[in-house]
């Protein structure tokens, strides 16, 4: 804990991200969608409107804006591109250039993700990303959204593909951490690997100047002492075989917020006197800069950018403690030298988080029953930070 200020950058880039499914809402063409409505869903509740953001996106960027903050990351829902297999909606399509537009027009630089998570019904339902003809369908895909990528700087092409293959590709486990499940699909950890690669080859053949790359989860693993041969085993499969296929991109995405101890049988539960989040995880910021820094080894110092970070708290107090020491660490780590880029903060929005709307991570919250947008003190404290590059504790 320090009350120092922490000078970054002028250049340095500051935003906050969000997913299409978690917040847009009735994404009914998506496997997500179906899994919330089947009879036997093993989610607590279903997305429903989420958080209405497919209607009001201008509004968030306008916040996020008059904020300070200068970037918005966001996703594009391929199962609205493409809600039937072969069958493209040209007004689906004209909507997310909508929401380029509307960051263009509030001075919001836009940072678009491919895939975030959540694929057609249609592509799920014969074997998602196990199908053989998975990379030619991703491939129709990317090339579809391309024309509206045309003056996007930052394109992610997905979204923690290690947590799609340790969730099977979507179709098993609610718990986006991989301290709670199976060992990834082999099957799947190849395809998305290939489809990161083609889809990278695709933009870039088309659009040179665009920044392309994909994010990680990254979960700052710690070896109980002894036992570091069997963490290096656990997290390389889960963790660094995707961050090694995205050495030498024009950036790779760094998403932290917890670390995972490794014993002699795999992950280890937490203390029970530890502090947890809403999610039940532990309440460890310094898991940032460690996974910078382990991501910048494993990816040979491909330049980083910090594309997900955050806690789910009722207390934003709480909230901002936590990214003040997160960003301390990530300044530490630059000022060895680490090359990264910018922060987008997880998340804009309280949002749907994979079965519960119960945590909260947003900056910005609302109304149940009206959607009207409920800013934090948070929202404008991280704005602050955007303005003069410094970052501070307001109440330390």
């Amino acid at each position: 804990m320090s009350s120092l200020n922490y000078v970054f950058p002028e250049n340095f880039i500051w935003g906050a991200a969000t997913a299409g499914h978690q917040i847009e809402g009735n994404n009914t063409s998506s496997d997500w969608w179906a899994r919330e409505h089947s009879p036997r869903t093993d989610v607590s509740e279903p997305s429903g409107d989420a958080a209405n953001s497919y209607n009001r996106y201008r509004e968030d960027v306008r916040l996020l804006a008059d904020s300070g903050l200068t970037m918005y990351r966001f996703g594009i829902e391929w199962a609205r591109i493409e809600p039937v297999e072969g069958c493209f909606s040209k007004a689906e399509l004209l909507h997310y250039r909508a929401m380029i537009d509307a960051c263009h027009e509030f001075g919001v630089e836009p940072m678009v993700t491919i895939y975030h998570f959540t694929m057609p019904l249609w592509f799920a339902a014969e074997g998602g990303w196990k199908r053989p003809d998975a990379l030619d369908k991703f491939k129709r895909y990317v090339s579809y959204v391309l024309p509206i990528l045309n003056d996007v700087t930052w394109i992610c092409t997905i979204n923690e593909p290690n947590m799609v293959a340790l969730t099977q590709g979507g179709t098993e486990g609610t718990d986006f951490v991989a301290a709670s499940l199976p060992a990834p699909d082999p099957v799947i950890s190849k395809a998305l690997v290939d489809a990161h690669h083609m889809s990278r080859a695709v933009i870039k053949s088309e659009l040179p100047d665009a920044k392309v790359g994909w994010t990680i989860a990254c979960q700052a693993f710690h070896a109980v002492p002894g036992c570091e041969k069997e963490m290096e085993e656990y997290q390389y499969p889960r963790e660094d075989y995707f961050t090694e296929a995205g050495a030498g991109d024009d950036f790779i995405g760094v998403q932290a917020y917890l670390r995972t101890f490794i014993g002699k049988d795999g992950p280890v539960p937490v203390d029970d006197d530890v502090e947890r989040t809403l999610t039940g995880w532990e309440y460890y910021p310094p898991a940032l800069g460690i996974a910078v820094r382990h991501t910048w080894d494993v990816a040979k110092h491909t330049p980083i950018f910090v594309t997900e970070n955050g806690i789910a708290t009722a207390d934003d107090r709480r909230r901002i403690d936590y990214t003040f020491d997160a960003l301390a660490g990530l300044h530490d780590a630059m000022d060895d030298g680490i090359d990264v880029r910018g922060y987008t903060h997880w998340s804009l929005l309280d949002n749907y988080e994979w079965g519960s709307f119960k945590p909260t991570f947003g900056l910005i919250g609302w109304d149940k029953d009206t959607f009207e947008r409920q800013p934090k003190a948070s929202l404008n404290w991280l704005g602050s930070i955007s303005r003069t590059g410094v970052v501070t504790h307001p109440y330390r």
